[in-house]
């Protein structure tokens, strides 16, 4: 027994430390759960009869050594040390992917959201446009700048372009960022790890000289390529398709002219995953009211594969509200739309589309039912199967209370003869819109919403309780 414990490998085998002056004991399976690669497995290797001394602030490891035992971090932790002072320490020891794991947001439940932090950029903060990245860090573009936000949210740097405006920006590699503006022509790629330029795309055609200083509108990307809707002066329009391997362009989506509705750049462009095809929507607001289309392309044979116009198209239980806006579940192939009107939300399934495809949501909650809409600019944007909704200053989502069934599941209404799906809706946040600004944007990323309001300086992050029993509206 005597030789078992002596044993240096033995997981209980205890291992004292002397760190920063603070003496620390602890087992050789704590130390070496940090991962073969990390420092501190690498000293429970080394067979020491005295403290091994590690010259690095104590308190700080108190926390990581707690989180190596238990997997959590101490309630009391982010109120003595920033994240960024933890993050530091955790890159030294070689656990900062336990560190980011347990500093994770809950999943995101819009029902229990609410605003945990406000990101305002040092200089210009007023954001024009922003982006959201799958591991919740974010990127700013305010001015001709751009600021960098970690995982934590932590700022990490800001990057000068040569443009005055950034009005477009799109992550076509994790640090590499496709950007435009509504006053200078042209895509351009910036590195942001490094602050570099690296190139520009221009639509140009010389056999037409009413192609010239076509401006970029919206941008989507892929794995292989970047998808950017681009508007001339004189309104003529297109979606290319640019290479991302030589940023050239390889083809023609689309070529419109005319200020008429159903000719208009697309303000939105969405590269759908489980199919490949490209989804375009423009909405434009008159004296008559909202109008605009959906459009669908496939790369591939650059042909429409499916398209309507509102109002004016097809057959529609709802004609005379055309939509607002228009979002897209890329997860699982569904479309939404937000009436201009009623404020009502609609739902198609990508895969079943024909002239009405529509089924609108049938809400829940009795008292939503009543919720006024001013008609203002509204917002959509689908995020962790839920759609949020920005009307009026406020916030609303909609989500599935059972986990039978997908967006797909549909039940007849004899009453009134088109099929609707019942979701809940709520408020995330139910302000008048001179209270907080009208929204400008809504994103998605790492389990947090983003959200912008008109000439309000810094984008706010919405995060979940860590206690949320709301259940996911798929199954």
């Amino acid at each position: 027994m005597a030789a078992q414990i002596s044993n240096p490998t033995t997981p209980s085998r205890r291992i004292k430390l002397n760190v920063g002056g603070k003496f620390f004991e602890t087992t050789l399976s704590t130390l070496q759960s940090a991962g073969p690669d990390s420092l501190l497995a690498a000293l429970s290797n080394r067979a020491a009869y005295n403290p091994i001394f590690i010259d690095r602030d104590p308190e700080i490891f108190s926390v990581l050594l707690s989180l190596l035992r238990s997997n959590r971090l101490p309630s009391a932790a982010l109120r003595r040390f920033s994240i960024q002072e933890l993050a530091e320490e955790a890159l030294y020891y070689g656990v900062e992917s336990r560190l980011r794991s347990a500093s994770l947001p809950s999943p995101l439940h819009g029902i229990d959201a609410a605003i945990v932090d406000t990101i305002r950029p040092a200089s210009d903060a007023v954001p024009s446009t922003f982006s959201a990245g799958e591991d919740g860090s974010l990127w700013i573009a305010h001015g001709g700048q751009i600021s960098i936000y970690d995982s934590y949210l932590s700022y990490s740097t800001a990057v000068r372009t040569h443009l005055d405006d950034i009005t477009s920006i799109c992550r076509v590699w994790p640090e590499i960022a496709a950007v435009g503006s509504e006053s200078s022509s042209g895509l351009h790629i910036y590195d942001l790890s490094s602050g570099r330029y690296t190139g520009s795309v221009h639509w140009t055609d010389q056999d037409d000289p009413r192609i010239y200083k076509a401006r970029v509108c919206a941008i989507a990307n892929s794995p292989d390529s970047v998808f950017v809707s681009f508007d001339c002066p004189h309104r003529e329009n297109s979606v290319l398709v640019i290479d991302k391997s030589t940023l050239q362009v390889s083809s023609e989506l689309t070529r419109q002219s005319g200020s008429a509705a159903k000719n208009t750049v697309p303000g939105k462009v969405t590269w759908l995953p489980e199919t490949g095809l490209v989804i375009g929507s423009a909405v434009t607001c008159g004296a008559f009211g909202y109008s605009g289309y959906i459009r669908i392309w496939d790369p591939r044979s650059k042909e429409v594969v499916w398209e309507t116009n509102e109002p004016g198209s097809g057959r529609s239980s709802r004609f005379g509200d055309s939509f607002a806006d228009v979002g897209v579940d890329i997860d699982d192939s569904v479309l939404f739309k937000i009436c201009s009107k009623s404020g009502d939300l609609a739902i198609a399934d990508i895969r079943k589309l024909g002239d009405d495809p529509w089924v609108y949501m049938e809400d829940t909650n009795p008292s939503m039912r009543e919720a006024s809409y001013g008609g203002n600019e509204v917002h959509l944007h689908c995020y962790k199967r839920q759609v949020f909704v920005g009307k009026d200053g406020g916030l609303e989502v909609w989500s599935r209370l059972n986990e039978r069934g997908g967006w797909s599941e549909r039940r007849g209404d004899s009453e009134n003869g088109r099929d609707e799906v019942s979701l809940k809706r709520n408020y995330v946040d139910k302000v008048e819109m001179g209270e907080r600004g009208l929204i400008k944007r809504i994103e998605g990323g790492g389990e947090r919403l983003f959200v912008s309001r008109e000439n309000v300086e810094g984008i706010e992050v919405w995060e979940s309780s860590n206690h949320s029993a709301i259940i996911s509206v798929y199954s």
